[in-house]
C-alpha cells in the first residue's frame, strides 16, 4: 500500500497542495499546515510532503532536484526536528484522525 500524501510544497515550483480528501479538516489545521510546509520550502528548499504511511504515522518527505546547491540539508534535518518538537500536538492529532476516519481503527476514550 502506497503512503497517502496529505500536503506538500514545493520551492521549484512555488505552489502548495492540499489533499482533497482532507478538505474537511478545520479550517485552522489546513492553515497551519499550509504555513508550516511553506516556511519549510522557503527556509530550506526543495519538496516536501506529509505523507501517512500504512501503520497511519505521518512522515515528512524531502526532495530536492539533483544538482539543487541552495537546498540545505542540514537546515531540513533541524527545520523538521523543530517542527515535531513545536507541532507534535498538531501531528499526533492528524495521525489519530487518519488512523481513525481512513483505516477505520476504532478508538478507547476510557
Amino acid at each position: 500500500m502506497a503512503n497517502v500524501v496529505l500536503c506538500g510544497s514545493s520551492k521549484y515550483e512555488q505552489k502548495y497542495f492540499l489533499n482533497e480528501e482532507f478538505a474537511g479538516l478545520p479550517d485552522r489545521i489546513k492553515d497551519e499546515l499550509k504555513i508550516m510546509c511553506v516556511l519549510y520550502t522557503e527556509d530550506v528548499g526543495g519538496v516536501l510532503t506529509l505523507e501517512f504511511d500504512e501503520e497511519g504515522q505521518l512522515e515528512f518527505c524531502i526532495s530536492s532536484d539533483e544538482g539543487d546547491l541552495l537546498f540545505d540539508e542540514i537546515g531540513s534535518v533541524l527545520k523538521i526536528k523543530q517542527y515535531r518538537e513545536e507541532r507534535r500536538e498538531l501531528l499526533e492529532s492528524l495521525e489519530m484522525y487518519y488512523r481513525v476516519f481512513f483505516l477505520g481503527e476504532q478508538v478507547d476514550l476510557s
